[in-house]
């Protein structure tokens, strides 16, 4: 009798602990790789299968035992959690990169007594209040700025000052993986605009959108915002980083049009996720347009700029007289079409207020080894074109 007893307690304790992890399956339809896929999991599903797990005592490993980094947003930092259930936590995110033809892969999430390691930061956004309000932000492959109300403002009486009005999106080109924002801001101005080892700024916004701003299209003439009014930071690495940019309300065309866009930046990527909400009175939809400037390149350069439009894809390829190539790329899902003005090549969509328009925008540089051709830059857009039409689908079991 005792040694039944004894066989049914460690019967039990065994359940106990296989039932301490989450089995994860994703799986997709294309045939194509997908490189840095960001799988995406509620909290509140970990919470259900993990009660009590806590976001340092928990071990996410691929189907061959490896650990992964992982992220958990923080979608309510003030909360308090009596019962360990994660009340301030969003979701659990991690990464794997699909072979081509690769379409399952499985993971498991599971309790450990040891704390977790603390995974390099690959994603990254914040405030520059030293650089005139700046906002950047970067991760592995490319970062990014732009600007504040402090670049916007006229320069005070006997003050010499940058001044610059604009909406439009700056590009950062890195030959390193890891963070380079704060160390460029703190080396200055004249040393981040040349290629000392870690890439350079050498690319030009002024009054254009730059790579990714936009604005409203009337059939003539593109109506803009100035620099950005206020920002928020929603989460910040090692994985993926989110943040806001608000604008105030500007004068497109007769109608007032506020913006709030949020940006999504992955580990892995090339292209930014951005959810652009336009506000307006009415229900009518406007065109909206997002832009690449028609001359980016610094001074002397002697660009050969090649651009192409396709379905949802609007491309930029400029190769330079001495800083390498250059893609600049917008893919926007549901494009209605292209047209350019002055200083922007522009893609347009319709949008109606309070509802976001997605889009995704970023570049690469040829020196940094991986996008080296106009033939790789175009696969790339096309392909991230693909994974947004076609999402990863997760399914959650209890592993027992």
């Amino acid at each position: 009798m005792k040694r039944l007893i004894l066989a049914a307690a460690l019967a039990a304790s065994l359940n106990a602990y296989a039932a301490e992890k989450l089995a994860v399956t994703v799986q997709h339809d294309l045939s194509i790789a997908r490189p840095s896929e960001t799988i995406s999991i509620p909290w509140r599903d970990v919470n259900a299968a993990l009660p009590g797990a806590l976001i340092q005592k928990i071990a996410v490993k691929d189907a061959k035992g490896r650990v992964l980094p992982f992220q958990v947003t923080n979608v309510a930092p003030l909360a308090k959690d009596p019962k360990n259930e994660g009340i301030a936590y969003g979701e659990l995110l991690f990464q794997h990169s699909f072979a081509p033809g690769e379409k399952s892969a499985s993971f498991t999430v599971e309790k450990i007594d040891t704390v977790a390691p603390v995974f390099p930061t690959k994603a990254y956004a914040r405030y520059v209040q030293e650089r005139l309000d700046d906002f950047a932000w970067e991760n592995d492959k490319v970062a990014h700025r732009t600007y504040g109300p402090a670049l916007a403002a006229p320069a005070p009486p006997g003050v010499t000052k940058e001044v610059l009005v604009t909406s439009g999106l700056d590009l950062w080109f890195k030959r390193v993986p890891y963070p380079i924002v704060d160390r460029w801001y703190n080396k200055g101005h004249d040393h981040y605009h040349t290629d000392q080892g870690e890439g350079m700024d050498m690319y030009q916004v002024g009054k254009s959108r730059g790579a990714g701003g936009t604005g409203v299209w009337d059939g003539k003439q593109l109506y803009t915002s100035v620099n950005y009014a206020s920002w928020k930071v929603l989460a910040n690495g090692p994985v993926r980083a989110v943040f806001e940019l608000h604008y105030a309300a500007w004068d497109a065309a007769g109608k007032p049009v506020s913006e709030i866009k949020r940006f999504t930046v992955d580990a892995g990527h090339y292209l930014d996720r951005i959810d652009s909400t336009f506000q307006y009175e009415g229900n009518e939809p406007i065109t909206v347009a997002v832009g690449l400037n028609k001359n980016p390149s610094d001074k002397g350069q002697d660009p050969v700029i090649t651009v192409k439009r396709e379905g949802p894809v609007l491309l930029q390829w400029i190769e330079q007289k001495t800083n390498g190539a250059m893609g600049i790329a917008v893919v926007l899902p549901g494009a209605e079409g292209f047209t350019q003005d002055n200083l922007n090549e522009l893609i347009l969509a319709k949008a109606s207020s309070g509802k976001p328009v997605r889009y995704y925008a970023g570049g690469a540089w040829s020196r940094a080894g991986e996008i080296t051709s106009l033939a790789q830059w175009q696969r790339l857009a096309q392909d991230t074109a693909a994974r947004a039409a076609n999402p990863v689908r997760v399914t959650l079991a209890r592993k027992q």
